[in-house]
């Protein structure tokens, strides 16, 4: 094996992502978080009355919040740091053609909007604090799905709907940063998909941090109707800053009775972001929610997508991968709350951590006393490539019946070397035989993407494993 590659390579090469646009922003409010910089924002955007009272609001709510103590220290974020809104310079727009030269060949490496072009029935596409570029397919249109920027939505004939549902399964109350996201969003996807309508093909958003020392802090609201079908995706991405990036976005999902919803998304912030990010889904009788989740970027990660199964005979499924490389400490996993009768659940989640990485898995199962006959599994498998990451798992099940079937098993290990050894025997290079175990530990996150973001996410999965070797 040659001497070069035997040797640590200290950052991956991740020179697709860390793609970094001279900043030619229109707009960049001063940096901190005070009444004027909320109301100034609000004034941007062209808030209704009631959101802008709803973003002070929140700002009071998150003075009077303490920082998370539990997870992984952030003492490194520094509001007053942090600039929260940045307006590129340009104007959103349904035409390719239309966008910004150096922002389209931003998006075009990253396979926006080729990806579109491929397989998509709609894009949107964020570039710090906006949406640059929003189209969808008129065949779906056609069918009555709304899919929209939220500014669009919040101002335009959905209006009351998202009045109805807006931050009402993520509060301002829940936590510290729910309540920064409150008083901040800005950007964002809607989705609406009328009664027994099926998108054959998924909705697609994307989010590009350009600007060193922000934040990212859209929205995405997704009301799927009864009877109604839905794959949606999500990608994100950042060039790396030797300044603390902030990412705290917020998701909030509606599936409808005897509906389904796939929320599939590849997180790969660069490393100097903390990633403190909110996802939460209520599903109504007979409805079905689906997350298929891959967690490779950011220092620091609080992540846990929640389940509240509402109606009877509603499901659960969620599938995740977590990459914690050097410097990184990414707190994951997945909560679920079981209210109606006949429920289930199923969370599989797999983490690997290399050079010093540390990867935590959190979950939560609640069954509440009238969810009889529900059925929770949760299944956490980690991979440690060598003997200075760490990794642990913290399940926690609060169980309020006895009707009920509850499991969980965890696995810890590292790569077999005679698994190695057997690979390099048929041809494969040691580094090679390595990525290639990683990539099979990985498979079931993989195989249930669509082809482009399962090939993003193994190639993502052979950059971080180049140089593991010793």
């Amino acid at each position: 094996m040659s001497e070069r590659e035997k040797t640590y390579v200290e950052d991956v090469n991740r020179s697709i992502y860390d793609i970094r646009n001279e900043e030619k922003d229109v707009y960049r409010i001063k940096k901190g978080l005070t009444p004027d910089i909320v109301a100034e924002i609000s004034e941007k955007k062209k808030d209704p009355a009631w959101m802008a009272n709803f973003r002070l609001q929140s700002l009071q709510i998150y003075n009077e919040m303490e920082v998370p103590d539990w997870g992984p220290s952030i003492e490194g974020l520094n509001m007053e740091d942090i600039v929260t809104y940045v307006k590129p310079n340009t104007h959103m727009s349904a035409k390719w053609s239309e966008v910004p030269e150096d922002i389209k060949d931003t998006f075009e490496k990253l396979g926006i909007p080729q990806a579109e072009r491929k397989s998509l029935a709609g894009v949107g596409a964020q570039y710090d604090s906006e949406l640059v570029y929003h189209s969808v397919r008129e065949e779906v249109a056609a069918q009555g799905v709304v899919y929209t920027d939220m500014e669009s939505a919040l101002n335009g004939e959905y209006a009351d709907m998202v009045r109805k549902h807006f931050m009402k399964l993520v509060t301002p109350r829940d936590h510290k940063f729910a309540a920064l996201h409150g008083a901040v969003w800005s950007g964002g996807s809607f989705v609406y998909v009328p009664p027994g309508v099926s998108v054959t093909i998924p909705l697609q958003s994307y989010f590009r941090l350009n600007a060193p020392g922000a934040g990212q802090f859209e929205h995405t609201l997704i009301i799927v109707d009864e009877g109604a079908d839905l794959h949606f995706i999500e990608g994100c991405s950042a060039p790396k800053y030797n300044v603390a990036n902030l990412h705290a976005g917020c998701v909030e999902l509606f599936v409808g009775k005897n509906a389904k919803l796939r929320y599939s998304t590849i997180e790969n912030w660069s490393k100097n972001m903390y990633n403190l990010n909110t996802k939460r889904a209520i599903v109504e009788e007979g409805g079905t929610i689906e997350w298929v989740s891959g967690s490779f970027g950011s220092h620091v990660s609080y992540l846990y997508p929640m389940s509240i199964l509402k109606g009877d005979n509603s499901k659960m499924e969620f599938t995740g991968i977590t990459f914690a490389g050097k410097g990184q400490n990414l707190d994951t996993g997945a909560k679920v709350v079981h209210t109606g009768k006949n429920t289930s659940s199923y969370i599989n989640t797999k983490s690997i951590s290399k050079d010093g990485g540390i990867s935590t898995f959190r979950s939560s199962v609640i069954v509440n006393s009238k969810a009889e006959n529900s059925k929770a599994s949760v299944s956490c498998q980690s991979l440690m490539l060598d003997s200075i990451s760490r990794s642990d798992t913290i399940p926690a099940m609060d169980i309020k019946t006895s009707k009920a079937d509850v499991g969980h098993e965890a696995q810890i290990g590292s790569i077999s070397d005679e698994a190695v050894f057997y690979l390099m025997s048929r041809g494969m290079t040691e580094e090679d035989a390595r990525a290639c175990i990683v990539s099979g530990f990985a498979d079931n996150v993989s195989k249930e993407l669509p082809l482009e973001y399962a090939i993003e996410m193994n190639n993502l999965i052979r950059l971080e494993m180049k140089g593991s070797i010793g």
